[in-house]
């Protein structure tokens, strides 16, 4: 069984705090409030010693030597904003006389040590630092250089890149795949993209396994012969029959009941159908796909999810990243979101923007579309601000850390414990918390928290 797991780039606190690890890490140009659809790019740090930063009339990326000079069409930058030396195992970003001056997770620096998953504000444009992941393809890549081959599936994470090239491979063999990840990251767009890779003739079948009735789903999926049973008046060929030389998507598969996996197990092993009321089985060739946000592990250990099934479905696991893991990519999310929009072209405040960055994005890039849908609206053609934004994208974790006196004592022994368990490692104590990096940093500071001191 070969299971990928594409989750965006983290590495351990401990040898890389503060820099750049052996590939030299990368720089990623977020967003440009003025110009969200076109402004994404990724730019690997390997090999250099300096990147300066400062505004272009378009986006550019000239290398020379150990040097790279990066221009961003923001024209609330500067022609000389900042710079990113590398000194020994770390970068550091210095301010070159700015206007505007450079600002890391929401605090202004004139110098400040990078570590990674900070985000750097300089001018009206967020760009994220990352210390690892930078030496995978192309040095300088923008949105038109991942563009995928089907929609959706252009990222700058590099193992999601790479599960993404394995799943196209794997489509083509019709063998079976599971997706998982949590409601929201794209599971239906990817089973999607596994049938336009595999090129079957037969169409797109997605079935919702959570709502079909236990004492309906065999005949839902499997078609029933007219009389078979009350209400019965007509032969019907059934979802499985229905996506012949096509793609199967099973939808929330840990939902379907016990019962009826077992009649879908059967059906995966022979393939074949035998509808209610008929004993004769009919041959079926399909491509199936399987989803679900559960963790199938432990409902097999609680007996809720047949073991044999699981590995029937699972010949190649996919697990989708949740958004707030997918930093990397949500510029290039954004764009392709607002691509899709009626009206613009659209612009961002820069505190919109921080908003948003700032969110945990629980129901991930469903919830990310219907916020920029209403954000859009409301802004009637202005940039959006932050008023514009869903109450719970406006508040964002910012908001809900500004707490009384007794919330922030029990915040405070909430994370010296966590940094106890964790040994001081701000990327683990993150992924406990469900939290990103920059807010974990952004509450050590308000709290007034050393990690170094809970390090072993």
């Amino acid at each position: 069984m070969t299971v990928r797991t594409a989750e965006a780039t983290r590495t351990s606190d401990a040898p890389q705090r503060g820099g750049a690890a052996d590939d030299g890490g990368a720089l990623i140009v977020l967003i440009v409030c003025d110009d969200p659809i076109a402004g994404s790019s990724r730019h690997a740090l390997a090999e250099l010693d300096e990147v300066v930063l400062g505004r272009a009339t378009a986006t550019r990326a000239t290398r020379e030597a150990r040097r790279l000079a990066l221009g961003v069409p923001d024209a609330r930058m500067s022609q000389h904003h900042a710079r990113l030396v590398r000194e020994l195992a770390r970068w550091v970003i210095e301010d070159a006389g700015s206007k505007n001056g450079v600002v890391v997770n929401g605090t202004r620096h004139q110098r400040a040590v990078l570590a990674d998953g900070d985000v750097l504000l300089l001018g009206q444009t967020f760009l994220l630092f990352r210390a690892a992941g930078g030496a995978h393809g192309p040095l300088d890549r923008d949105r038109a250089s991942v563009a995928a081959p089907v929609a959706g599936l252009a990222t700058f994470v590099p193992s999601l890149a790479a599960a993404f090239d394995d799943l196209a491979v794997v489509a083509r063999t019709g063998a079976a795949i599971l997706i998982s990840g949590e409601t929201g990251t794209g599971k239906e767009l990817v089973a999607r993209a596994v049938h336009a890779f595999a090129e079957r003739t037969g169409t797109f079948v997605a079935v919702n396994c959570g709502a079909l009735p236990e004492t309906l789903a065999e005949s839902e999926l499997f078609g029933y012969r007219k009389g078979a049973f009350s209400g019965a008046l007509h032969d019907r060929l059934g979802l499985v029959r229905s996506a012949h030389r096509g793609t199967l998507f099973l939808d929330e598969i840990g939902d379907l009941a016990v019962g009826s996996q077992a009649a879908l197990l059967r059906v995966l092993q022979e393939r074949e159908v035998v509808a209610v009321g008929t004993s004769e089985p009919v041959a079926v060739d399909l491509q199936v796909v399987a989803a679900t946000h559960h963790d199938l592990d432990v409902a097999i250990a609680d007996g809720r999810f047949r073991r044999d099934l699981h590995a029937r479905l699972a010949a190649f696991t996919l697990r989708l990243p949740a958004l707030r893991d997918r930093l990397d990519d949500f510029g290039l999310l954004i764009g392709e979101l607002l691509a899709r929009l009626p009206g613009g072209p659209f612009r961002f405040t820069a505190e919109a923007v921080a908003a948003m960055l700032d969110h945990d994005w629980p129901s991930n890039i469903r919830e990310l579309a219907a916020c920029l849908v209403v954000a859009t609206a409301l802004a009637r053609g202005e940039p959006v601000r932050r008023e514009h934004l869903p109450e719970a994208v406006r508040g964002g974790a910012a908001a809900r850390d500004r707490a009384p006196r007794e919330a922030g004592d029990a915040r405070r022994a909430e994370l010296e414990a966590l940094l106890t368990e964790h040994a001081g490692n701000v990327s683990a104590v993150a992924r406990a918390a469900r939290r990103s990096r920059v807010q974990i940093h952004r509450l050590l500071r308000q709290l007034g928290i050393d990690a170094e001191r809970f390090r072993r």
